[in-house]
């Protein structure tokens, strides 16, 4: 944590064994699970075998890192180093920062509903890309998550991972992803970017950071490079600095103007926006943490069909989120189709496209959406050959059920609005304050 307590992120054996070891001890405990009800040994064995089974999948990376104790210091640099480098793409033309600008919160610098990529830079994806920061909130991902903010005798249901799917579970796996995607920096091997590290003018350094054999042999220079990738990520002043003017009002530094806290009141309220049920914006009572604006949970909004994206040319193709294409594990789970993880509302007024398929361009399109979705649904989706609207169309009609309902949504067609035009501005001069940035200039706070 940048703000409250010790982040323990910071230490080697973190990701590989205490960080496992802890959630196995808080899921049994939020589960109402108690070390009396097992046979001592055995349950106290299990939990142990638990443990190290997760610590060391993927021929774990963080046991090579407490193997090599290489510098903290030296593992973000050389991040930096190739988070920003064009070459290590196919094309030769893109870099991570390509898709996560700084200047835009690590998030796309531009209004594009999917990023270009590929050997030729012209190859359009299915997803917006996200922002990058405040990533360090997500947590693995889980079937069962029992959040330490609620009553923790209740299952939250599928929450964390990276992506919009969750299958990424580490930032240094997410990492990897890109790298060898065919839309995105498009390298056809894992070998193939190892050798561009092995010429590239930072190897020196990449040996001198991970020892004299780092680039050796190209399994463990790709999970090197994924985790100085990592690294970088954990830069707090790079990627959660907790400056936003909403972090100065809960510092008591600063506060809300009349139309902020309107929209905030209206953010919170259960029977209007209600974007606080997905979307926290108050400190952790139990850990004093800062709000991340997620629940890292997943939900199925009903967003409509972006007829322009390449892969929904075919009429038969649906981005399913949880349940696929891309997470082979839940294809046959019905309840899961349709949902995509909640992503944290911190710095969204600097986006300019909207939910994973990237359909909206302006935060005054998506508080209509949740506003009138079922009230006016004429306005997002379109009519069928007998005139009637076809609602939730970018799902198949088996996995509409899945959509959720509850306010905003919900509302019968043909009633007012949850949400006023005028209420929309309010909520909208609320998200503004979640920007980064706010600081202290000649005694008072503001933007710059």
């Amino acid at each position: 944590m940048s703000v409250t307590g010790v982040d323990l992120r910071w230490f080697p054996m973190w990701h590989g064994v205490l960080r496992p070891m802890i959630s196995h001890v808080l899921l049994f405990w939020s589960a109402r699970w108690r070390l009396s009800t097992c046979i001592g040994v055995v349950c106290l064995a299990s939990w142990v075998a638990a443990a190290a089974q997760t610590a060391d999948t993927d021929d774990d990376v963080y046991h090579m890192q407490m193997r090599v104790q290489p510098s903290f210091a030296k593992m973000q640099a050389l991040g930096r180093q190739l988070f920003f480098d064009p070459t290590l793409s196919g094309s030769g033309r893109m870099s991570c920062a390509s898709c996560h600008d700084p200047r835009y919160a690590y998030g796309p610098p531009n209004a594009l509903s999917v990023q270009p990529g590929g050997i030729d830079g012209q190859v359009l994806g299915r997803r917006a890309a996200p922002s990058l920061r405040y990533q360090q909130k997500v947590p693995p991902f889980t079937e069962h998550r029992f959040d330490d903010d609620f009553d923790d005798s209740v299952d939250q249901g599928p929450a964390g991972g990276h992506l919009w799917d969750g299958r990424a579970a580490t930032l240094h796996a997410q990492a990897a992803m890109p790298l060898l995607a065919s839309n995105e920096m498009a390298n056809p091997s894992v070998s193939a970017i190892v050798a561009k590290l092995r010429q590239a003018a930072y190897a020196a350094q990449f040996r001198d950071t991970f020892g004299a054999d780092a680039l050796d042999d190209d399994v463990r220079a790709f999970k090197w490079a994924t985790l100085a990738l990592e690294m970088f990520q954990q830069d707090p002043a790079e990627f959660y600095p907790y400056s936003s003017k909403y972090d100065a009002v809960l510092r008591g530094q600063a506060q809300l103007t009349e139309q902020e806290a309107r929209g905030l009141a209206l953010f919170e309220d259960e029977k209007k926006g209600n974007c606080a049920a997905c979307h926290q914006s108050r400190i952790s009572p139990n850990t004093g943490a800062f709000p991340a604006f997620s629940d890292f949970g997943y939900v199925a909004l009903g967003v409509p069909r972006h007829r322009q994206l390449p892969s929904n040319a075919d009429p038969n193709f649906y981005d399913l989120g949880l349940c696929g294409p891309d997470r082979s594990d839940f294809r046959d789970r019905a309840d899961y189709c349709g949902a995509f993880r909640t992503p944290t509302l911190r710095n969204v007024a600097l986006r300019r496209s909207f939910f994973h398929n990237g359909i909206f361009h302006d935060l005054q399109q998506v508080l209509a959406f949740y506003a009138t979705r079922d009230s006016e649904p004429q306005r997002w989706y379109p009519a069928k050959v007998d005139g009637n609207i076809d609602p939730f169309d970018d799902l198949p009609a088996r996995y509409r059920g899945n959509v959720n309902v509850e306010p905003p949504f919900g509302r019968p067609v043909g009633e007012a609005p949850a949400l006023s035009a005028t209420e929309i501005e309010d909520v909208i001069a609320f998200l503004r304050t979640l920007t980064d940035g706010y600081q202290v200039y000649a005694g008072r706070m503001e933007y710059r």
